[in-house]
This record gives C-alpha cells, structure tokens and sequence, in this order.
C-alpha cells in the first residue's frame, strides 16, 4: 500500500534522528522515541480524523477485516527508500491509533549488541528451548535476528520463522530460510507451529509464546529434536519460568514442569538501559543456562531459587541482572540511579558496593 505524504515525512525524520520508535496519537503532534525519550516532533497535533487516515491507509483489504474483527494488528511496512518498519495499529477511544519501529537493515555483531559470549554457543544446540524475555523495546527482536543470521552463517539446516510481523528479511547463507507472517501466511501462531513441525525444521523461531497451546507445541518441538528460540515479554528469568506454568490449568501443570525442566536450555532476560550520556542505551542481560540444580528446582516447582542458580553460576557465564547493571555501572556506561531503579535488589547492590569500596580502602 503507498505511504501517505505525511507519515513518509515522519518517517524520513525518524531515520535521520535514529529514533527507536514513532508514535501517531490523537491529539498530539507525532511523537518518536529517541534513546529512551518521548521526544514530540515539531508539526501541529493530529485530529482523530488524521490519524485514522494514516492508519487505515496503510490496511490492505484483509487487513481490515482482521483489525475491524479483533481492534488491533501488527503488520510490516516497506518502502523502497526508507526500508522496513513494523507498524503495530490499536484504537484509542473507537479511534484508530499505531505506534512504528524502524527496523535495521544490518545485523550488528555481538560486541556491538553487548549479548554475552554464551549466546554463540546456544545457537549450535541442536535441540532444546531458549526464551528470549523483556518488556516491550528491550531489544528481543534484535537478539533473536543475531542468531538467527549466526544460524544461517554456521549450519546447513533449516529454519522456519512465525512472526507478527516480519521484520528483518534473512537472505539464505548456509541454511534454508522461511519466514512466515501472521496473517499474511499464517492464522494463528499455535496453528502455524503444528504444521511447521510437518515442514522438516531443524530450527524454529516463534516471533512470542502467547498462549497455551503455542507454549505446549513449542516445548513439545523441543523435545523432539528441534531447537526453538522463542519470546515472552516477562521481565525476569524466575518471572518467565512462573508465567509458563501459569498459563496452563492446575492439572496440567504437573507434565508442564516435567516439560520445562527437560526442554529448557537457557532464558535471556534483557532491558535496555539509558547511558550516562543520555545519547544512547546499554542492553543489561540476566542469563540463565541449565544445568543439573536448574532442572531440578524446575522439577521440584521451586523456580524463585532459579535466582540462586544465576548468582553462583558465574564461571559459566550465567548472571543476574543486579550483576549486568552493576558491571555496566562501573565501566561508567550507565548511572547509580539508573543502576538502582532497574535492578531486583537495590538495598543489596548497595551494600555490594559500600563493602567493594571499604576493601579497596
């Protein structure tokens, strides 16, 4: 569909100034995210009529009918000079709203995104489950699209993608490439996995786990040979780990654990983390790789001292996220207040650094 004049003005602008993300509200002038803030572009505020224009443009028949059934949709939006965006449409008060996120047309390196080491040598597991876990702008997307092409560098396999929307396009390296959109190639993420598992798949990437039934198939593939990489938008490791078994009923939580605690290979929590500077954000990682006391916590339905796990695993790169933003606090990338209002234990991070601070003394 041809972008409107006006948003593709918005979206030259976003591009230029690097911004995250781009907010079309009612009542208000565009607005784009840039290094973390809310930052309102110099136009006059839009009228609802404006903004449901902008929106509804961009909607191809089937489009529509999806948002006018179920009031929101994500889709992909391509324009030759400025590439692709993905473009998430909700109503605000009855009205027609989206928020846009530009989407990178490189794929920066490991160093560059700061993801541990560890990250490289989960992508050659053949089998098993990784969650890739954060709020919404924390960077998921972008780490799953690093494995994805380390992946397609690496092995000659294949690797079927669902996601909502297709982002990135990965060209084929080594490996055979299918990416599927909802909507567009797919109904349902629960009903796509089933048939990807009919589609010969060594790697399976499912853009979120939403629901039961897309978890349960997820760690059924799991089980069966396939290595899939997955999202969930939970904030913590032990957050992730109790939302799964949440999602099912009570008397099926029982085979859920026993799932897990088999299946699971590593959870990725992340957030991203304004600098010092205020010009940039630094990705702060808690990572947990299983082991033998993970799984049995797993099995014992003991998943907070999943915690005590990450402390203590240290020397096999597994961390906290109180560890990650402590680090970054003291290579001076972040500040202490900063460091503080994300971290789980601030009154403990303190006394870490108090009792560093009296030892260097």
């Amino acid at each position: 569909m041809p972008i409107p004049t006006e948003l593709q003005k918005i979206l030259q602008l976003a591009r230029r100034e690097g911004a995250s993300d781009i907010h079309i509200v009612a009542g208000i002038p565009p607005a784009m995210r840039i290094n973390g803030q809310i930052v309102l572009v110099d136009r006059p505020p839009l009228t609802r009529q404006q903004a449901s224009e902008m929106c509804m443009a961009l909607l191809n028949p089937e489009q529509r009918k999806a948002f006018e059934r179920d009031w929101q949709l994500c889709l992909a939006l391509v324009d030759p000079q400025l590439g692709r965006f993905r473009v998430a449409v909700y109503l605000h008060a009855g009205s027609p709203e989206m928020s846009i996120r530009p989407v990178l047309d490189v794929i920066q390196g490991r160093d560059q995104l700061r993801l541990p080491r560890e990250i490289e040598d989960l992508t050659r597991l053949q089998s098993g489950l990784i969650l890739i876990t954060g709020p919404t702008g924390s960077g998921k997307t972008t780490t799953m699209k690093f494995m994805i092409d380390l992946i397609n560098s690496e092995r000659r396999c294949k690797v079927i993608t669902i996601e909502d929307p297709v982002e990135y396009l990965h060209r084929p390296k080594k490996a055979i490439i299918v990416q599927q959109e909802l909507y567009l190639d797919v109904k349902s993420f629960a009903k796509a996995l089933v048939h990807v598992l009919r589609q010969n798949p060594d790697v399976i990437c499912i853009g979120e786990m939403r629901d039961a039934e897309t978890t349960e198939t997820a760690l059924i593939a799991a089980e069966t040979g396939h290595l899939v990489i997955a999202t969930c938008h939970t904030p913590s490791v032990v957050q992730t780990a109790e939302r799964i078994v949440a999602i099912f009923p009570e008397s099926k939580q029982p085979q859920i654990y026993q799932q897990l605690a088999n299946s699971l290979r590593a959870i990725i929590a992340q957030r991203l983390i304004p600098s010092a500077s205020g010009r940039e954000r630094y990705l702060a990682v808690e990572l947990l790789l299983m082991n033998y006391a993970a799984r049995k916590h797993i099995r014992d339905r003991q998943l907070h001292l999943l915690y005590n796990v990450m402390q203590t695993g240290g020397k096999v790169g597994m961390r906290t996220m109180d560890d990650s933003l402590m680090e970054l606090y003291q290579q001076g990338l972040i500040t202490y207040e900063s460091m503080l209002s994300n971290a789980e234990h601030p009154s403990t991070i303190r006394s870490r650094l108090e009792k560093g601070l009296q030892q260097r003394q």
